[in-house]
């Protein structure tokens, strides 16, 4: 598939709503408030940021300025009915940009609204569970054949298209319903004597919780499993998708920043990676890749980023988030082939997206 950048932000508020066209017996038909998460994702025009480099910092500022007249504001004062969907339109609309791809409110960290500019609308809602398990086929000596445990992480996400005089879509409270049972089923338990998780890997988990969920909930899109803070597995009822996460501490200069301009002087970043792998899922071992290969064969390009000066790699002009996922890519390509996607996030929620394959859905900041 074609390759393709973009640019991605995210910009807080705070602020205090009521829904009114939710049930009479709903809690948030009462005032209620949130600290919400604003986030874009968007193409950029060649030129469009005011120096090269700077495209991530100016599309930060410019969903900053929009969300603005929603901190610590009435949100029925500036819009009829604030549900995230709405709150979504109204930033998409605000922000006056050409190339959006997606327009996202998140009102808690668990839960929140993707939407494009189609009306086509990805909510997803969060669960967490604690359980042990233990992988059976793995090679003696893996640690992930020993009996171990983890604080899971589930993300149900649903797709609908929403017409534009829709308010909103699935309720959060429906999805919680739903996950319910399941939760109760997989919170303090062994995976592996439950029946069709006698191999738990993410992988297998994610498909056991579509096959119980699909039959009930027509627009389930995708379940994703963070087995660790770092790793993790979506699944869409064909195709299997991973992510391994790396964080790296780094310096840069952007030397096409103007005189006076603080991004010009040597400086730094805590950076978030994020490679996402899409491959067969291989039958005995029930996993697409092993993360820990992941890690393994991305090491030696790793070490070239952690604690380095990133406008002194080879090739690299500016040290923005769209050419080092560029240059990761061009790096690791070959020892990762089933990689598609590459995240890099400068500061929270804020970089870029390359991929050269499906998109996925995006997950939470």
């Amino acid at each position: 598939m074609t390759e393709r950048l973009l640019h991605v932000a995210a910009a807080p508020f705070e602020a205090a709503r009521h829904v009114s066209v939710l049930p009479a017996e709903h809690r948030c038909r009462a005032l209620h408030g949130h600290s919400f998460l604003a986030r874009v994702r968007t193409e950029l025009a060649p030129g469009w940021a005011p120096f090269a480099g700077a495209e991530t910092d100016a599309l930060r500022e410019r969903l900053a300025e929009a969300v603005a007249p929603l901190d610590y504001a009435d949100l029925n004062t500036r819009l009829r009915v604030p549900t995230d969907e709405n709150l979504a339109r109204w930033v998409r609309d605000h922000l006056a940009l050409d190339g959006v791809e997606s327009v996202g409110i998140h009102s808690t960290r668990d839960q929140g609204v993707d939407l494009d500019a189609d009306g086509h609308c990805h909510l997803w809602r969060r669960f967490r569970f604690e359980s042990a398990h233990q992988l059976p086929n793995v090679p003696e000596g893996h640690q992930c054949g020993r009996m171990h445990g983890h604080g899971f992480e589930v993300i149900l996400h649903a797709d609908q298209t929403l017409a534009e005089d829709q308010d909103m879509g699935v309720d959060y409270d429906c999805i919680d319903a739903l996950w319910a049972p399941l939760g109760a089923t997989l919170d303090h338990a062994c995976l592996n004597d439950i029946p069709g998780l006698e191999n738990p890997t993410s992988e297998m988990l994610a498909a056991w919780i579509w096959a119980r969920l699909k039959p009930e909930f027509a627009p389930l899109s995708w379940v994703s499993v963070y087995e660790t803070a770092t790793a993790g597995c979506q699944f869409d009822g064909s195709s299997y998708r991973i992510w391994k996460e790396q964080r790296f501490e780094s310096a840069l200069s952007l030397s096409a920043a103007p005189e006076g301009d603080a991004r010009r002087r040597l400086h730094g970043h805590s950076y978030l990676l994020r490679l996402h792998l899409c491959a067969p899922l291989d039958r005995v071992m029930g996993w697409t890749v092993d993360y820990g290969d992941v890690k393994r064969l991305f090491k030696t390009v790793y070490a070239r980023l952690d604690h380095h000066r990133l406008d002194t790699l080879p090739g690299i002009d500016q040290a923005a988030p769209g050419a080092l996922a560029r240059w990761i890519r061009a790096e690791v390509g070959d020892a990762l082939p089933a990689l598609d996607r590459i995240d890099l996030h400068q500061t929270p929620g804020c970089g870029a997206v390359l991929s050269w394959g499906p998109q996925g859905p995006a997950l939470p900041v």
